[in-house]
């Protein structure tokens, strides 16, 4: 009987363990690679129609992009709103193109290379 507790106790323990790590991990950012971007344009609008007839608008991004050691690579991305003039991005990519997520960030906050190169 006593291993049967501490069989349902463990089962327990691992259950709570994974419903922590699903609601605390973002796994869009997980193990990817970053890039550096800087917004300099409005995003191109795409509208769509939803079944219930609401529009919607999404604008679609494509920038050059720089990794930690400032190596570029032209990306597509999109946002659910226009992105502010100036922001800086931080790109989460997979697949060498694939955006899954961005985060804004200061200009202090990027790679010294990617400094240089988006001063120059």
């Amino acid at each position: 009987m006593k291993k049967v507790f501490i069989g349902i106790g463990a089962l327990l323990v691992v259950l709570v363990a994974g419903l922590v790590v699903l609601m605390t991990v973002d796994f869009n950012r997980l193990n990817k690679d970053a890039y550096y971007v800087q917004i300099t344009a409005d995003g191109k609008v795409k509208e769509d129609k939803a079944d219930n007839g609401e529009i919607f608008k999404t604008y679609w991004y494509e920038l050059e992009a720089y990794n930690e050691n400032a190596e570029e690579k032209a990306l597509t991305f999109s946002a659910q709103k226009n992105l502010r003039q100036d922001a800086y991005l931080k790109l989460y990519v997979k697949n060498g193109t694939e955006v899954t997520s961005y985060d804004e960030v200061q200009f202090d906050e990027l790679p010294n290379k990617v400094q240089q190169q988006m001063k120059s």
